[in-house]
């Protein structure tokens, strides 16, 4: 009896943990240094997404600053039958800052659509720019990036760590395979 009263108190203690991280509001990185920030990562992991629902191997995501201050972004990823996909898009700064970003990749006469546009939050970003976590703030998107095409997975593990101490449900990753 006194087992179960422990595991019961135990199971209490991290919900309420897990509950505290959530009802906090996600908070992005302070700042990003967008030219750092520029050229290709990888992906290792992320939350099921309707839009990536083909790509099983092999994403990547290519940042380039414009002129105008805005980043062309190219995302590309493998499908079942190895055959390369490609989404062109642009990303703006959100009030001027540099770790809130939106996207779009629809086309450029709908851009007045404020529907077309996607949060893009940096929420995790090694000193030296070799990882980066991006989330949204109501926790549904999620991206583990990194400049290595393969990591160990202690350091995944450990970015996932920090995703969920910030609320997001983890249990729901999904492993991207690069080779």
């Amino acid at each position: 009896m006194r087992h179960a009263a422990l595991i019961l108190t135990a199971l209490a203690l991290s919900a309420g943990v897990s509950g505290t991280a959530r009802a906090q509001p996600v908070e992005a990185v302070p700042s990003v240094d967008l030219a750092r920030y520029a050229g290709t990562w990888y992906e290792q992991a992320h939350l099921p997404l309707f839009f990536q629902r083909n790509c099983v191997a092999n994403t990547t995501a290519n940042y380039t600053l414009r002129d105008d201050g805005r980043i062309d972004v190219v995302n590309q990823c493998d499908d079942a039958r190895g055959k390369r996909t490609e989404a062109r898009g642009i990303a703006r700064k959100v009030d001027g800052s540099t770790s809130k970003l939106q996207v779009r990749f629809a086309p450029a006469f709908l851009s007045f659509l404020p529907a077309v546009w996607g949060d893009y939050w940096v929420i995790g970003l090694d000193p030296e720019y070799q990882w980066a976590i991006v989330g949204t703030p109501d926790r549904k998107y999620l991206w583990f990036l990194t400049r290595e095409q393969v990591i160990a997975q202690d350091a995944l593990d450990a970015l996932v760590a920090k995703a969920n101490a910030m609320g997001y449900d983890t249990s729901r990753l999904i492993h991207t395979a690069q080779r």
